[in-house]
C-alpha cells in the first residue's frame, strides 16, 4: 500500500496546467533574456488587503512595488518588478501568487 500522507493537492498538476505552464515557459524563453528584471501585474478588489500576502512572496531585495487604484476605486493594480534568474523562476512566482484567493494575474 502506498503512503499518500506527504502529497499536497496544490503540488498536483492536471494536464491543462502542465500544458499552460509549458507553453508559457516557451513564450518567455522566446521573448525574454534571463537573468533580468521581470514585471508582474496583478489586480485585486480594493476592499481586499492582499498587498501583504503578495509582498511576502516577492522578498528579493530588488523587488519594487507600485499600487494604483482604478478610477472608480473598486480595484487596485499591483505591479511588481523583481530580478529573476530564469523562466522557471517567473513561473514559480506566478504559481505562488495563484494560491492567494481573489488575485487576478495579468
Amino acid at each position: 500500500m502506498s503512503d499518500f500522507s506527504n502529497i499536497n493537492v496544490q503540488d498536483m498538476e492536471d494536464g491543462n496546467d502542465k500544458d499552460f505552464y509549458q507553453n508559457f515557459k516557451e513564450k518567455l524563453l522566446d521573448v525574454e533574456q534571463f537573468p533580468s528584471v521581470y514585471k508582474f501585474k496583478f489586480i485585486v478588489k480594493s476592499a481586499l488587503d492582499k498587498e501583504p500576502e503578495i509582498r511576502d512572496i516577492f522578498k528579493h531585495t530588488s523587488s519594487k512595488f507600485t499600487f494604483k487604484e482604478s478610477s472608480g476605486g473598486k480595484y487596485k493594480s499591483i505591479t511588481v518588478e523583481t530580478y529573476v534568474n530564469s523562466a522557471d523562476e517567473v513561473i514559480d512566482y506566478y504559481k505562488s501568487v495563484s494560491q492567494i484567493e481573489s488575485v487576478m494575474m495579468m
